[in-house]
This record gives C-alpha cells, structure tokens and sequence, in this order.
C-alpha cells in the first residue's frame, strides 16, 4: 500500500512518515501543494493525506484538482489533516471531496484507523481482478489464486506481482519494481527484488516470470 503525505510542517511530517511505515505502508512526502499533481500523475497511491495550509497551491486547489480529474482519482480516499477546525470548516472539507477530516493535534493511533478506515471503504468499490494464463489476482481482496488455488504471497511479493501483471505486455525494470515497494527515502535492499522474483517463480512456476537481461523483468507469453 502506497500513500501520498502532503504536509509542509518538517516535524509533523517525518513523524506521520515514521509512523506509517511502522504500520507497513510506503509513504511519499511532499511540503508543497503544487507537487501533488506530478506525483499524482506519476504514482499509484491508495490513499492521501492532504493538509489544507500548504505552499505553492493550498490542499483545497490541491483536492479539487483531483476530483476533477475523475475516473479513479475520483475513488482515491483523501483524508484532510489540518488546525482548522470549526464547524464551516469541516463541512467545506468534506464538500470539497475529502472522506475523512482530522483536526491536529490528533493521536497516531487515530490516524491509523481512520486510514484503516478509509482503505476499507475503497476495497468496497468493485476492483477488476488481474488475469494471466490460469493466474488470478484479486487487488481488493489482496488474493492470488492459480488454478483455483489460493495462493500465499508476503505483501511484498504481491506488489511485484501486482505491479507485473498490471502491465502484462512490459518488462519492469528493477527500479520499477522498488517504486511498487518503497516510499521515497526508504532504504531498499540491494537485492531485494531478486529475492521476491526467486520465491515468485517458487510458488508460481519457473517460467510465469522470465528476466530480459540489462532490462528487468516481465510475465511469459501464455
């Protein structure tokens, strides 16, 4: 799971960071409004947590940009995290598209729920499953079958997975695959890639998954 964390006070950002990828999420951070939209454009996130006092372009423009866009950015769940917190205030917020509003200062534990909460409500919304020869991936229900068989994948080999198979006809490159996998700033490990691919092909066969070398890797022709 991939979350978007947009908040310019240094503090409170490196310590929402921290606190997320403890609870095993990848967490881009950005200070400024008027980044959102590359990022956006650039990454799958499941979730934003969008402060609405922000530089360059305040976290309102910034929220109305993407429910303007439509289509999935109209599903991603937005959770407004900002001091403003009167009554107009929070009916505004959520006029404006968030699905959720935490008022700071608020408790960490609270700020999990409520993105427990908020990943819920989206799994709810009907997700096409991903298909390749007899493999079947389920991203709402985080389940891999292959044959009928239900598969066991760690989280982090069903995020290479997912990400292979949501672009059946490419080769990812490595550095492809880690984006699946880490937030910006998070240490990767060297090979940590082609350990998830060793057990991949493991659990799903040699041959489901070929490496083009100098290249990356990609999912065989069925």
């Amino acid at each position: 799971m991939r979350i978007l964390l947009i908040e310019d006070d240094p503090s409170l950002g490196g310590s929402l960071q921290s606190w997320l990828q403890l609870d095993g999420y990848a967490v881009d951070w950005l200070q400024r409004g008027d980044q959102a939209a590359a990022a956006l454009a650039t990454h799958a996130y499941q979730c934003v947590l969008l402060d609405r006092g922000l530089p360059g372009l305040d976290g309102d423009a910034v929220l109305q940009a993407l429910r303007a866009q439509g289509a999935g950015s109209a599903q991603l769940p937005v959770i407004l995290i900002t001091a403003r917190d009167t009554l107009a205030d929070r009916v505004q917020g959520l006029d404006l598209g968030a699905d959720d509003y935490l008022v700071k200062p608020f408790d960490l534990e609270e700020l999990s729920a409520r993105v427990r909460a908020a990943l819920r409500r989206q799994a709810a919304v009907p997700t096409p499953e991903l298909r390749h020869g007899d493999v079947v991936l389920d991203p709402a229900a985080k389940r891999v079958t292959q044959a009928g068989e239900p598969l066991t994948l760690t989280a982090r080999e069903f995020a290479v997975l997912q990400a292979l198979m949501r672009r059946p006809t490419h080769i990812l490159s490595r550095a492809q695959l880690e984006e699946a996998l880490y937030g910006w700033g998070e240490e990767v490990e060297s090979n940590a890639i082609e350990v998830h691919i060793y057990n991949l092909r493991r659990k799903l066969g040699s041959r489901f998954i070929t490496t083009v070398r100098n290249q990356g890797y990609g999912l065989a022709a069925t």
